[in-house]
């Protein structure tokens, strides 16, 4: 399959067939590296990794896995680039795309990231935006694909604020393989109804099913995947703390809730997590509103269950599959 010069932006983009490419490729590369076996097939070429926001497994990651494949890297921090300030989006992707073989952006909206991919004539890549988180979701699936076996039909229950890069990149991914996705939070915290409608055309045609829900019990009932991320995410305001913990307390992930799941259901989070105080910022935010764990609590986080560490390894070898397939590596 030839993904070369293309830009990885959103999933919606991408076919089944494509995804579940990159998933393979990503198993080849993982099984590769933990053989020892090199695969720097891309010597002598360079890419920038302009983060806005900062990132640890999202740099690490582009970082290593351009490293094995024979890349260098800039890294290109909130304070090291001038896009958007000084220089316009288009100006900089017009001086980047003659320097380097290919843009990873990390951010804030999702037209940052479009722009850059229209100006920049080489490919860009989406380590998240407000909007969609894609890279984070080829790690999801090759992770549940490695404790499973499978994708199709695997059923996963999203809890917590839906509306945003990581509930909108879920609906999209499980809708495109065959996956039944749930969304399960207060309403207010549901996606966005013209997203919720595409992402139900793609699972007519793949066999999956979209549900939203504000009953925990019902919307976490036999899943096999139970996933949240942080209520209050980089760049917000902290003002909203309070109105997400009242909203959004009813759909902490407990062990109640991993006991009403399917019977081997895991637990996945993209990280970082608050489920305990061992934080600067959890320790402040739960001494000013009186919580030990937010969004998941520490008895679910470090249980069996739990493969948060092995999907935040996945994110640099699918980011890698990423970086190959595009730059023409395969």
């Amino acid at each position: 399959m030839d993904l070369k010069g293309r830009n990885f932006l959103t999933l919606k983009d991408f076919t089944p067939e494509e995804i579940i490419y990159l998933i393979d490729l990503a198993a080849e590369y993982k099984d590769k590296k933990k053989k020892g076996i090199l695969h720097d097939t891309l010597r002598g070429k360079n890419i920038a990794l302009i983060f806005e926001k900062t990132s640890t497994r999202t740099r690490c990651s582009f970082e290593v896995a351009a490293h094995d494949l024979g890349m260098g890297t800039t890294y290109l921090d909130p304070s090291g680039s001038q896009i958007g300030k000084k220089e316009s989006i288009a100006d900089t992707a017009r001086v980047l795309g003659r320097m380097f073989e290919g843009i990873e952006y990390r951010g804030y909206e999702q037209t940052i990231v479009e722009e850059l991919a229209k100006y920049a004539n080489v490919p860009v890549w989406n380590g998240l935006t407000n909007e969609y988180h894609p890279t984070q979701m080829l790690a999801d699936m090759l992770t549940i694909r490695e404790h499973f076996g499978y994708l199709k039909d695997i059923r996963l229950t999203y809890m917590g604020d839906a509306r945003y890069n990581m509930g909108n990149s879920l609906m999209i991914v499980c809708a495109k393989l065959g996956m039944h996705f749930t969304a399960c939070t207060a309403k207010e915290y549901f996606p966005e109804e013209t997203l919720v409608e595409q992402c139900k055309e793609y699972a007519a045609q793949s066999g999956g099913t979209i549900t939203l829900t504000e009953d925990v019990m019902a919307g976490t009932k036999g899943a096999d995947v139970i996933y949240t991320d942080v209520w209050v995410s980089m760049g917000e305001p902290n003002e909203v703390w309070e109105e997400r913990i009242a909203a959004l307390s009813l759909y902490k992930v407990t062990k109640a809730v991993m006991d009403n799941a399917g019977k081997n259901a895991i637990f996945l989070h993209c990280l970082p997590a608050f489920h305990d105080l061992r934080t600067k910022i959890g320790k402040e935010q739960g001494e000013k509103y009186g919580f030990t764990e937010l969004e998941v609590t520490d008895e679910v986080f470090e249980s069996a269950q739990s493969l948060v560490f092995e999907e935040a390894e996945n994110r640099m070898h699918t980011i890698k599959a990423v970086m190959a397939a595009t730059l023409g590596a395969v």
